[in-house]
Formats: structure tokens, sequence, C-alpha cells
């Protein structure tokens, strides 16, 4: 699908060719779901990442799928929000398996019922390091604020 210039490319942003494709993937199966904003804001934090924090440079590693908190896990009452902490961590580290995408079908419907977006949550898990106490909060006023409170994912 991406020629030896374009993967390297892609590379150099801080993404592998396989988080590209997945979010094309997804829209092209999910009705434009993530939109090519999305996409381009999720790669657009990865990137800033990549160059400031890890300063261009791969951390190396990859996690695996077992070492995922399960979609089942709670935190608060609220079902999902831990496994996805982890998700977008590893997204920013760009330490994602490849069977694994920060944005899946089951990552928007839920940050849609938090009223928070993929870049938006993203962005917060950068900005508040491993305090995950942090999070959880500033998820629960967001889905307060639409009226949510806990729910469930």
């Amino acid at each position: 699908m991406f020629n030896a210039a374009d993967a390297a490319f892609i590379e150099g942003l801080g993404c592998s060719t396989q988080e590209l494709f997945d979010f094309v993937d997804d829209s092209q199966g999910y009705g434009g779901d993530p939109d090519y904003e999305t996409s381009l804001a999720v790669t657009a934090i990865r990137r800033d990442y990549f160059l400031n924090v890890l300063g261009g440079k791969s951390t190396g590693r990859r996690a695996t799928m077992a070492s995922l908190p399960a979609k089942s896990a709670e935190v608060d009452g609220i079902s999902w929000l831990p496994r996805l902490i982890v998700k977008a961590r590893l997204k920013l580290r760009g330490e994602m398996p490849a069977d694994l995408m920060y944005g899946c079908a089951g990552d928007r419907p839920f940050l849609r019922r938090m009223n928070t977006t993929l870049p938006q949550f993203l962005e917060l898990v950068r900005d508040s390091g491993d305090d995950d106490h942090r999070i959880v909060n500033a998820v629960k006023k967001a889905a307060g604020a639409r009226g949510l409170g806990q729910s469930r994912g």
C-alpha cells in the first residue's frame, strides 16, 4: 500500500503505516468516522510528542495486547477508560501493537458519550503524564457537562 519513500515519510512523523491505514480503513468502513480532520489532529499530536518529547527517536518498544487492561476494566464506575488511557499513552510513545488502534470503533463512541474527542483525549493524556486521577476527573467533568455523569462505555 505504501512505497518505501512514503513509509519513511510516515515514520518520520512518528506514525506507523499500520496506524495510518487503520484510520483510513475505519473511515471507509464507518461512514467517514473518523474524519480526516480527526485523523490529522491525532497524527499531529503524536508527531509533536515524537519530535519534542522523544527527540525524534523511537523508544524501540512495542506493547503486547495482553498487557492492556480488559475492555471491561473500570475506574470510578467507568468501563473502557482504563484501557483507553493505556492506549493513548502507547499511541503517544509509538508503542502500539499492530493489532491495536487508538481511535478504534470502541474508542470513538465511548469518547462521544464522554463529550470528548480523540484529539482532546490524547492531549489530556499527554498533558497529564502519569496522573491517572487527573485524566479520570477531566473525563468525568466533560461527561457531566453533557449530563452523562459516570456513563459506562
